[in-house]
């Protein structure tokens, strides 16, 4: 039970008076009396600690806090994703611009005659100098662009050629396997016959490999069509790849997409 004290100092200041339990007296108009009318709010001016505002400051706080850590979440996977992190459309500066388009494109050195291991191995293998000697101790055997390539092939001393397609340490790639299974050079590598400099066109991320593993019928082409730059699939492309997956064993999706597979 509070005693009359208490409810006293509750009422505060008040603006029309406010009956209290125990109070005979007759109530005046506008009073309220906590002892007949609990319901009833006592119609006095107390003093209010924080001010409405605060109420829309703390909810727009709050909104603002988690609107923010979102915006830095998605910030930070669209930086992962974007060629600053990838490389992606990225051309490498080269001890000597060796130009693809016209080597390849122009004229139509086939991929196999430099990367001489890459139906073989596990890496496409670069060239020795010696590769490059082949025509040019005959063509363009003077030009002062060629030096580099000359004075590699006098000193025995290796181009140190520039690394485009680079995967991490701990990402397993075997070059034959997908070679010998159908998939195609211009899957990964995009249009290297167009290329003047050689950039990385894929991301190269681990759900960009995956959404291959996980569907490699729509990857893969007929065998004498592996090194053709030009193929274009056609648009029975899910029955003939279907077709190729049963003919040549393809693993199962899921052991295509297994850890092992690609982190060993």
């Amino acid at each position: 039970m509070h005693s009359r004290k208490f409810y006293r100092k509750l009422c505060g200041r008040l603006r029309a008076g406010c009956a209290l339990p125990g109070d005979d007296a007759a109530e005046p108009p506008g009073f309220c009396s906590f002892r007949e009318r609990p319901s009833q709010k006592c119609n006095a001016d107390m003093a209010q600690i924080f001010h409405r505002s605060t109420n829309f400051i703390s909810r727009f706080s709050l909104f603002s806090a988690v609107f923010l850590v979102g915006l830095g979440l998605v910030g930070v996977l669209g930086l992962a994703r974007s060629p600053y992190s990838t490389n992606q459309n990225v051309s490498r500066a080269q001890p000597v611009q060796f130009s693809h388009k016209h080597h390849v494109g122009d004229d139509g050195i086939d991929c196999r005659y430099c990367h001489t291991s890459v139906e073989t191995s596990a890496v496409a293998g670069i060239p020795p100098t010696k590769t490059c000697m082949n025509c040019h101790s005959v063509l363009y055997a003077d030009s002062a662009y060629l030096e580099p390539i000359r004075e590699s092939y006098r000193t025995d001393q290796s181009i140190p050629w520039v690394k485009v397609h680079r995967l991490p340490d701990f990402v397993y790639f075997n070059h034959s396997i997908h070679v010998n299974k159908g998939v195609g050079c211009s899957t990964c590598h995009g249009s290297i016959n167009q290329m003047p400099l050689v950039f990385q066109a894929s991301p190269l991320l681990m759900e960009w490999c995956l959404g291959c593993h996980r569907n490699p019928e729509q990857a893969l082409r007929p065998l004498d069509q592996v090194f053709n730059m030009d193929w274009k699939a056609p648009a029975n492309q899910a029955e003939i790849g279907k077709q190729f997956a049963a003919e040549r064993k393809i693993r199962t999706t899921a052991e295509l997409t297994s850890c092992s597979t690609c982190h060993r």
